[in-house]
């Protein structure tokens, strides 16, 4: 199956955001290339949410071209598999974590929004980060921080608010 399949499926599946889930699937539907940053009308991408239960905090990064506290992701690549595993690539090269874990469930949130690059159609899970964790910047970024659930309104913008409200939600 190949990633654009996957997309297509995982977004049929998800039961929230219904009209902005028809757009990302009316995207795909005309865009073939609608995963790939090639694609000048917008793109799939994926990000997720590193979340620490434990310890009532999530890990965001100050993201080095828009300087903005966000959760990790990015763009789709051709070694990605599933959306699924595009979202964990992009959490474990962001945050230097391994061992990272997808909450069940699929994606958690719909996020579009325009880029330098073009607009992008995010489809955000989130991931728990194993006990004892320990975050490794990136080139991608300025910095990287745990903030307590509490202080995200604060640094982030609303589309990581919402995020991190739906994340805890499913917990």
């Amino acid at each position: 199956m190949s990633l654009h399949d996957d997309a297509v499926l995982v977004l049929k599946s998800y039961e929230d955001q219904e009209e902005l889930r028809q757009t990302y699937l009316d995207h795909l539907a005309v865009h073939s290339d609608g995963m790939w940053k090639a694609c000048r009308d917008g793109h799939i991408t994926a990000s997720a949410l590193v979340i620490d239960p434990e310890h009532g905090r999530v890990l965001l990064t100050l993201h080095k071209k828009l300087r903005m506290w966000l959760q990790m992701g990015g763009h789709c690549e051709p070694v990605d598999e599933t959306l699924a595993a595009a979202a964990l690539r992009e959490g474990t090269e962001e945050s230097g974590i391994a061992g990272l874990i997808l909450l069940p469930g699929g994606p958690v949130r719909l996020d579009r929004h325009h880029t330098p690059c073009a607009w992008h159609l995010d489809v955000q899970y989130a991931a728990l980060a194993p006990a004892g964790a320990v975050a490794a910047i990136s080139d991608e970024s300025l910095d990287l921080r745990w903030f307590a659930y509490d202080e995200v309104a604060g640094v982030a913008d609303e589309s990581v608010v919402r995020l991190v409200e739906a994340t805890r939600a499913r917990l």
